[in-house]
């Protein structure tokens, strides 16, 4: 499976955000372990710097967290046709337009995030974190 996963989920993990950390380190570890294919937007990338810069207040150390984290999940580029097609899509906050597209583009068999409320209208399937390790774990039996 190949599953896409929002900034949020990264930063919940990154920042041990209660209560959202435990499900959060749960999918860093299922990708780390090849139970799933996990994949960030190269935008979700400068976002992830930027949060946790703000965090750890150390360059160094953010880019060290970072290096670490590209080796868990892989990088989308976010393409020019991604943007384009996201203006006319019935998605309402763009943000989340562009990584749909980016997901349909790159054949992404879902997005996770918490965010479900601006994902109603995804043509990719959408899970919140507890969904998706539930879903991991039925199709380990």
């Amino acid at each position: 499976m190949r599953a896409l996963i929002d900034t949020c989920i990264i930063v919940d993990a990154l920042q041990s955000r209660q209560p959202f950390c435990a499900e959060a380190q749960e999918i860093f570890l299922a990708t780390a372990n090849k139970r799933f294919s996990g994949f960030i937007t190269a935008k979700s990338a400068t976002d992830i710097y930027y949060l946790t810069h703000r965090y750890t207040h150390n360059d160094k150390d953010t880019r060290t967290i970072l290096n670490t984290l590209f080796g868990l999940f892989d990088l989308l580029d976010t393409a020019g046709m991604d943007c384009r097609r996201a203006i006319s899509s019935d998605i309402s906050d763009f943000e989340d337009a562009v990584m749909v597209e980016s997901a349909l583009r790159c054949d992404m068999d879902c997005i996770v995030t918490r965010n479900l409320k601006d994902y109603t209208k995804s043509s990719v399937p959408v899970y919140a974190p507890s969904d998706f390790l539930n879903m991991l774990n039925l199709g380990e039996e």
